[in-house]
Parts: structure tokens; C-alpha cells; sequence
């Protein structure tokens, strides 16, 4: 089994996407990986989507495979339980991650007084510990602005929380980092991670910020792949198809299935570019919009799959999710990711497990999201070694939730 991580424990306080999504990471390598939620649950409990019944199947998602303790945070009693689970344990344990403020019981400070040597992962909406979320960093990138039709007067939001989600896998890599700095020197440490430090660092990777810097001003390009040559077409069924020519054997590829070879000679000598050079395969998007569109007209898909497939080109059947859901042929069990889980709430979903490949390993098979406090009372009693007796009267005083 890929449990590469077993053995290793994480306690976990969140909500939403980026920390939970960074735990579920580490849990789906075998490490144990406990959330401590109110007794109502956390922030997110019944975050949309949701089903018929009212579960958050966003909930469900993000917290596969964790153990759930429920405790009354707002007493003294429930914050010292939750101090007592996430600094007890030996080497493999001191680890939290959460995306609440760093005070009260999450202050490092007070825990680090308990455990010298305890890992804490914070993420924080800016790196000065403001508020910000996926939708509020994502704006002042300027992203928007950049998505939807050529000719738009107003941004288009991203449906996507991209910057949660590289959060998310950051703050999972972060504590691994943190860990094996522990084994090296002994020494834990606090390590902060913005959201919105994040996307300004991806915004320079990609090079936006060198680009604005020196100068150029990017527009929108609509459903063109920026920089090189790709976009959408519709086939003589409705159909409609992505087709890519990024590097230059995609491009080659795309130029046989489509059967223009013949005819871009008179479009370079027309534009004065060079086809086979990337960048000036987006200055002829529009030209080269025109040699396709009639190919992909007069084809059904599955003709055009066939034509596309023959060449070795790169391209891509748009998909409703329903669509997807029902008929990609990788969303499904056929596809050792992927299992049908039972869900607390839900019944049985197909769920996936880690993408992480460990080639030699079978995979960790998907497991379910925990219930509400199902592992209060083993947490309590294995790992802040309280007594059944003293469990027993703090279930009586309604200070712990068993699921």
C-alpha cells in the first residue's frame, strides 16, 4: 500500500478549501490526520454544493480519510482538550494546520510552551494575517480581466479557486518541509503561508509580473491558448472540440489531422509570419481560425476524433460535468484513483483517492470523510490520555460530541 506517510499524525483546525485540502493530502498518503471541530461543526459544514438530504458534499470532499473530534471549543475545558491532542505524541506527531487565527488555543507561543518542538502551519488571507479568500486575491491579480470573450468591457470570475487549491498543496509540502527539518535539528518552528503571497509568486513564475514591468499589456484572448495557437471548434454535430498546437510537434500533428498544409504558405507570405515559430502562431490565430473552422464543420466528432487521433494531435472534448460524470472514460472506476465510497449522509459516491502514482506501491484506496465527532472519544483517550471515567463526565456535560 501507498501509506508512505504512516505513522505520521496531523491535527487539523479549518474550513473551506486550502487547509483542509492540504490535510486530506497528507491523509491520502496514510498519515492520521484529525480535525477538531465545534460542537456544531466546523465553518464549512454545510458549505454548497449539498445534497438532497442537506450533507456538504464540498465537506465530504475535502476531508476524506480524517478523523473527527468534536469538542466545546468556547469552554476552558474544550480548549485544553484541544492543546492536549495536538501536542501529545511522539516524533511522528506536533503537527497543526489551520487557516483560523493564530490566538487563543492556535496561538504558537502557548502551544510551543507545551511542546518545544511542535510544526504549525498558519494560512492566512495576506502576509500580514488580513482577511482575503480565493475571491478577493483573485481579482487584484488581474486575472479576470484576462478571462472571457476577446472584446470584454467587464471581468470574468474564475470558477475555480486556483489559488486555494496551490495553497492547499503548498501547506501540505510546507509541513512536510518543516517535518523533516525537525528530524535534522530537533527544533519545530511557526510557518506562515499567504494566499495571496501565493498567487503574486505564480504571477511571477508565469511571467506577468515581468511582462507588465517591461511594458506590455496583455488583453484577452477569449478561447485562444495565449502565446502559441489553440482554441475551440464545433463540429458538424454540435459538438464542440479544444485543439492545441503549443510546441511543435502538436503543431505538425494539428496540421495533417486538419489537412491545411497546402494553404499556410499563402497565410505566412500574407501576415509575414513564420507557423512554425509559436509566438507567431498567436499573431495568426484569426487566419489560422479560418483554414480550421471549415475542417471541424464538416465533421461529425467522431470523425474528427479519428482524424485528430490518426495525427498524434492534442485536443480535448468539451464536457458538461454531467458528461464527464457519465461518459469520460478516466472518471470512473476503471481508473485506480477512483472507488465507490460509502459517505456519511450520501451513500455511495465515486470518490478518488491521491493522483501521487508511487510506482511499485499499490495505491491507498479512497476512504470516506469522517462523521461529526466519530473519533472523539479515541482521540481523547489514545492520544490526550484522558480516563474513560473523565470522558464520561465530560460527555455528560455535553462539553464532547461522539458521532
Amino acid at each position: 500500500m501507498s501509506d508512505i506517510l504512516k505513522g505520521l499524525r496531523l491535527v487539523e483546525a479549518s474550513a473551506f478549501v486550502a487547509a483542509p485540502l492540504g490535510g486530506m493530502t497528507l491523509a491520502q498518503m496514510g498519515a492520521e490526520v484529525i480535525r477538531i471541530d465545534a460542537l456544531n461543526g466546523g465553518l464549512d459544514a454545510r458549505r454548497w454544493p449539498v445534497a438532497g438530504t442537506g450533507e456538504s458534499l464540498f465537506w465530504s470532499g475535502l476531508n476524506k480519510g480524517k478523523k473527527s473530534v468534536a469538542l466545546d471549543i468556547a469552554s476552558p475545558e474544550g480548549r485544553e482538550l484541544a492543546e492536549r491532542i495536538i501536542c501529545a505524541g511522539g516524533d511522528d506527531a506536533g503537527l497543526l494546520l489551520t487557516n483560523f487565527p493564530p490566538r487563543g488555543w492556535l496561538d504558537y507561543d502557548r502551544l510551543k510552551a507545551r511542546r518545544g518542538d511542535l510544526i504549525q502551519l498558519t494560512i492566512q488571507g495576506d502576509r500580514h494575517g488580513g482577511s482575503a479568500v480565493d475571491y478577493t486575491v483573485n481579482p487584484a491579480m488581474g486575472l479576470p480581466f484576462l478571462t472571457g470573450p476577446d472584446a470584454a468591457n467587464s471581468p470574468v470570475n474564475h470558477v475555480l479557486p486556483a489559488w486555494d487549491l496551490i495553497t492547499g498543496q503548498m501547506a501540505a509540502v510546507g509541513l512536510l518541509a518543516g517535518e523533516r527539518q525537525r528530524r535534522r535539528s530537533g527544533q519545530g518552528q511557526h510557518v506562515k503561508l499567504a494566499l495571496e503571497d501565493v498567487a503574486l509568486a505564480v504571477m511571477g513564475h508565469l511571467g506577468f509580473i515581468a511582462e507588465a514591468e517591461l511594458g506590455s499589456r496583455r488583453e484577452p484572448a477569449g478561447n485562444h491558448l495565449f502565446g502559441a495557437y489553440g482554441r475551440d471548434f464545433v463540429c458538424a454535430d454540435g459538438a464542440r472540440i479544444m485543439v492545441v498546437g503549443l510546441t511543435g510537434k502538436q503543431w505538425s500533428a494539428l496540421v495533417q489531422a486538419t489537412g491545411i498544409a497546402d494553404r499556410l504558405p499563402a497565410t505566412e507570405a500574407r501576415l509575414r509570419l513564420d507557423l512554425t515559430q509559436e509566438g507567431d502562431r498567436f499573431k495568426g490565430r484569426h487566419a489560422i481560425d479560418e483554414l480550421i473552422a471549415p475542417w471541424a464543420a464538416g465533421l461529425t466528432l467522431s470523425e474528427a476524433a479519428v482524424a485528430l487521433d490518426a495525427a498524434g494531435a492534442c485536443w480535448g472534448l468539451y464536457r458538461s460535468v454531467d458528461d464527464m460524470v457519465r461518459s469520460h472514460p478516466n472518471c470512473a472506476t476503471s481508473n485506480p484513483m477512483f472507488a465507490r465510497v460509502a459517505h456519511p449522509g450520501l451513500g455511495e459516491v465515486l470518490t478518488p483517492g491521491i493522483p501521487l502514482d508511487f510506482v511499485g506501491r499499490d495505491r491507498l484506496p479512497p476512504a470516506p470523510p469522517p462523521r461529526l465527532g466519530q473519533h472523539t472519544e479515541e482521540i481523547l483517550l489514545g492520544v490526550a490520555g484522558i480516563s474513560s471515567g473523565e470522558f464520561a463526565k465530560l460527555h455528560d456535560r455535553g462539553l464532547v460530541l461522539t458521532g
